[in-house]
């Protein structure tokens, strides 16, 4: 979960490190875009070969609350990736807008024009910068062609346009696979940060064996753009698979969920103790995948080992999974989470007496939603928040600007904005007053939902015994949220059991760490979850569930 406010902000010429360019190969694609898991619009995009070097072009809609439509889009390189010419026409919010950028060596010469006035604006840049214009993914083409012959701890500058220029450094690079309906993509993940001013930007950028852009996720994977054969529902990320996973489809509110039973490998007749885990924020798949690691894959294999039946799913609308998430909220994915709870409960192979629930991050307070279901017998609540997730997000951007040597009263200003935005999220008024491009990353019933989520009041009407797990290293949601979470629990009339364990080396990913900080996921020595977690879990649950 991250504050709205962190979006590619001005800044100074930067420096970088100049890993040499790989070529693409030429050809169209067409890259679908979504806010907070809802597709908002799509881009028809062209690469081409020139006598001059290389030419991209686009043209595309984005519907409300963006209201953007590309007329058309072209951005030029030398044949060593030298920008050398942008042009874009569009309308924006009803409003025509142009931007005409000719670059030298290390200036960006740009003519804006905004209801029909024309500004000129000069900035410096670095030679052989990335060009990347807000809202239009077209750009991402170059950076794909950049980063494909970068490695870890590689620097990128990359230009804003027509706003100022910043540095992308590489933190990680991970082969995958993925399956599509037309066969098989191999690609490369770019763990990244974008080096803003206000506070890093983390992103994942997908880049394929031809060279091409094939899909980015920003703003905690509240923003995504994915190429058109890697955003349809029958596309599944091949990673870790358990000797006895087993595919499974789950009935629910009208579609499937795509998920994955593992069991014990000695099953034989007995009925197993069962647990169904439930994953965090954003469009995550069956393996709770987060910087390149399958936590739910390893942590369901750990659990099967222990003599547990353990299944995960794909969230609705991501991966195999059906349904649409243009209105989603918490109670939602809760009433999915139900769903895999019945479904679990009509196996053989299940005691449907000892059925717990799982869930990590957002998982939590969805799990928490689950308070009152009979055939729910324990909640397991880990990286769990304890206040609201107003509150929350106030707490995170106050520690992103204490990152960030954010002076006063710069730090002022943005907090200020953030409660601003906060308001007009909960409240769905006041957006006029605020920037535009900030609506469509908040302004949806699930970031309400998750805004508004209030453990004091759902708490009290959970009554199943719980067990918070918690990263003494975590930095999204720090420890106190565990101890104030373990205080609301006790507090219930007639509590059933509560336990706590904290974890003192582990990060918000229940992963071992040395700082806990999120541009620290990317190169963690271990990446993998914990086996103390998978340890807590199963020595007591047999306690705690009889």
């Amino acid at each position: 979960m991250l504050c709205a406010t962190l979006a590619l902000l001005s800044a100074g010429p930067a420096r970088a490190q100049e890993p040499a360019a790989a070529q693409p190969t030429a050809g169209e694609a067409t890259y679908v875009v979504f806010i907070g898991g809802r597709e908002v619009g799509r881009e028809q995009v062209s690469v081409a070969r020139t006598s001059s070097g290389w030419r991209i072009t686009s043209t595309g809609q984005l519907v409300a609350p963006v209201s953007l439509t590309t007329h058309s889009f072209e951005l030029t390189y030398a044949p060593d990736w030298q920008p050398l010419e942008l042009k874009i026409s569009a309308k924006l919010q009803e409003r025509e807008i142009g931007l005409a950028t000719t670059f030298g060596l290390t200036t960006a010469v740009s003519e804006i024009t905004q209801n029909g006035v024309t500004n000129t604006k000069t900035d410096q840049i670095t030679a052989r910068t990335v060009v990347l214009p807000n809202n239009f993914y077209a750009g991402y083409e170059a950076l794909a062609v950049r980063l494909a012959s970068s490695k870890v701890g590689d620097e990128l500058p990359v230009y804003v346009a027509p706003q100022a220029e910043i540095l992308l450094s590489v933190k990680a690079v991970a082969d995958e696979t993925f399956q599509t309906a037309g066969g098989t993509v191999t690609a490369r993940r770019f763990t990244v940060m974008f080096q803003n001013p206000g506070g890093p930007l983390d992103a994942e950028i997908m880049v394929d064996d031809r060279n091409r852009f094939a899909r980015a996720d920003l703003a905690g994977g509240n923003l995504s753009i994915a190429r058109q054969d890697l955003a349809d529902v029958s596309t599944r990320q091949q990673t870790l698979r358990n000797p006895t996973d087993v595919d499974v489809r789950i009935p629910a509110a009208g579609f499937t969920l795509a998920g994955v039973i593992t069991t014990p490998a000695a099953q034989g007749r007995q009925r197993h103790p069962t647990i169904v885990l439930v994953a965090g924020s954003g469009p995550i798949d069956r393996d709770s995948t987060v910087a390149g690691i399958p936590l739910f894959a390893q942590l369901a294999g750990q659990l099967a080992e222990q003599g547990y039946v353990v299944l995960r799913y794909d969230k609705r609308g991501v991966g195999q999974s059906g349904g649409r998430i243009e209105t989603v909220t918490l109670q939602d994915y809760a009433d999915d989470a139900n769903a895999a709870v019945r479904f679990v409960s009509r196996r053989r192979d299940v005691d449907n007496r000892r059925i717990a629930v799982a869930g990590h991050s957002e998982g939590a307070s969805v799990a928490m939603l689950l308070g009152r279901e009979k055939r729910v017998a324990a909640l397991v609540l880990m990286s769990a928040m304890g206040t609201t997730g107003r509150e929350l997000v106030l707490e995170q951007q106050q520690y992103l600007l204490n990152v960030a040597k954010v002076p006063e009263p710069e730090r002022s200003g943005k907090v200020d904005l953030q409660e601003k935005i906060l308001e007009a999220a909960v409240d769905e008024d006041g957006w006029e007053a605020l920037p535009a491009e900030v609506r469509p990353l908040v302004d949806t019933p699930w970031y309400r939902s998750l805004l508004t989520f209030n453990p004091a009041e759902i708490m009290p009407r959970v009554r199943q015994p719980v067990l918070i797990l918690q990263g003494g290293l975590d930095t999204q949601v720090p420890p106190h949220h565990a101890e104030k979470l373990a205080e609301i629990a006790r507090a219930r009339r007639n509590a059933p059991p509560v336990e706590v364990k904290l974890f003192p080396s582990l990060n918000h990913l229940l992963a071992p760490a040395e700082t806990g900080h999120v541009a620290e996921y990317a190169t963690l020595k271990e990446k993998a979850i914990s086996p103390e977690v998978a340890k807590a879990i199963a020595e007591w649950l047999p306690s705690a569930v009889r």
